[in-house]
């Protein structure tokens, strides 16, 4: 039996955890959460995309996206615009007055790499990336399988 100090699922997990409270309290100083600061990102490299198509993204509901972009829009960092083909749809737009912001932000990722890979080789970290690559294919291909029910011992 693996332990919880060697379990690789549940280490991920735990990093993963603590590397988004790091990145919610940076996120903090520059008056956004972390779900905007990924919107924001999102949005900047993929312009015209819906909410639904950013609520997907993130595993969230439609409705917080839209009062997430509500805020960035307010802000003036995002803009709806209508969409040419269906009326009832809106796609996000990046403004130029958010790669300020954005940019701070970067810094703060920047930050959070080195706090996180402090101290790792960059082969090991070039090893890592690879693994946590095929894990995550690994787990997108299981997605698309059904589960099936675990049988118990008796």
């Amino acid at each position: 039996m693996i332990s919880p100090e060697t379990d690789p699922v549940l280490l991920i997990a735990d990093v993963a955890s603590l590397i988004r409270r790091e990145a919610d309290r940076r996120a903090r100083l520059h008056g956004m959460t972390r779900a905007q600061w990924k919107i924001l990102f999102t949005v900047e490299r993929t312009p015209g995309l819906t909410q639904r198509q950013i609520a997907e993204m993130l595993e969230v509901e439609p409705i917080t996206v839209g009062r997430l972009v509500d805020r960035l829009e307010a802000r003036g960092l995002v803009e709806r615009r209508p969409d040419s083909s269906d009326r009832r749809m809106w796609r996000l737009h990046f403004l130029e007055a958010a790669r300020p912001v954005l940019a701070a932000l970067d810094v703060q990722r920047d930050e959070i790499r080195a706090l996180t890979t402090h101290g790792i080789a960059p082969e090991a970290l070039e090893a890592l990336a690879k693994m946590l690559r095929t894990m995550k294919t690994n787990i997108g291909a299981c997605r698309r399988e059904p589960l099936l029910p675990v049988q118990e011992a008796g």
